[in-house]
């Protein structure tokens, strides 16, 4: 057996338990959920509990696994001596945690000894999709640098509340961060911490649930989960910014995000990569 040990982020209180271990391991059946609590292996800050305990941030949830569990495999999309471009499941963190491991983590067992591949880009822990990494300092410089200038092109999708009106747009805004909390708020004026955010929709699919095809202009923290939420479209599937009835009608245990595209141009110094788009298949 193997114990492992995970705390309740801030944004989940009021969660059930299941359904948080669900979120910050994607990877692990559903059989062994379900088997872990008929063996009363989850403890919460060192109590047994059942499956529909309800927890508070900062809490400690403890698990013991059968060996080999709950370790992903590397989905990789592709692969140069430069750059590694990578599909990351949702509930995967991007950067190392104390509650589960990394897609850095699982970069780095990939490529070995050597230079460890770092993230020239962050996907929230909930967002799966197309994620890229450097696998030298050179390429690493390069990529830096093309997404300080704005040369590279990040597509999404998603699945929102409602029909949108109009189809599409380009809606500019301001987001202010609030670190104690974990989330951010949206204003639709200039304010005192707060940062501009500009952010582009096409419907593909219009209904009381539309499918979005979304460019980001700029990337700030949670930029498509809060601004749809602030133009009256939360994301299916978000708890924190969107609307807990409406996924609970719909069944909708995940966040409906995902990093579809990417395309990345940096002037000739990586000509492998330059002018590709790379794309997937949303899961949703």
């Amino acid at each position: 057996m193997q114990k492992k040990t995970m705390t309740v982020p801030a944004e989940a209180g009021g969660m059930q338990v299941q359904a948080l271990i669900r979120r910050l391991l994607p990877d692990l059946a559903e059989s062994t959920i379900r088997k872990l609590f008929e063996k009363r292996d989850v403890r919460l800050d060192g109590v047994r509990v059942s499956r529909d305990a309800r927890v508070a941030p900062g809490q400690e949830i403890t698990l013991y696994l059968p060996e080999g569990e709950n370790t992903p495999e590397l989905d990789i999309i592709y692969e140069d001596g430069d750059v590694l471009i990578v599909n990351k499941r949702p509930g995967l963190p991007v950067e190392p945690t104390e509650n589960a491991i990394s897609l850095t983590e699982l970069c780095r067992r990939h490529t070995g000894d050597g230079f460890p591949p770092m993230p020239c880009h962050r996907l929230d822990v909930r967002t799966g999709g197309l994620c890229l990494f450097a696998k030298n300092q050179r390429a690493l410089d390069c990529l830096t640098e093309a997404f300080r200038r704005h040369t590279t092109e990040k597509t999404y999708e998603c699945l929102v509340r409602g029909e949108m009106k109009p189809p599409d747009a380009i809606c500019k805004a301001w987001l202010i961060k609030d670190a104690e909390k974990a989330r951010v708020r949206i204003t639709d004026r200039p304010a005192p911490g707060a940062r501009e955010i500009m952010t582009g929709y096409e419907t593909l699919e219009q209904g009381p649930v539309s499918r979005l095809k979304v460019r980001l202009y700029t990337g700030r923290t949670h930029q498509i989960r809060a601004h749809m939420a602030a133009l009256g479209h939360p994301l299916l599937g978000d708890d924190v910014y969107g609307d807990r009835e409406f996924n609970r009608r719909m069944k909708a245990r995940s966040l409906k995000l995902c990093a579809v595209g990417l395309k990345v141009d940096t002037g000739g110094a990586l000509p492998d990569i330059d002018g590709k788009e790379f794309r997937i298949q949303a899961p949703f």
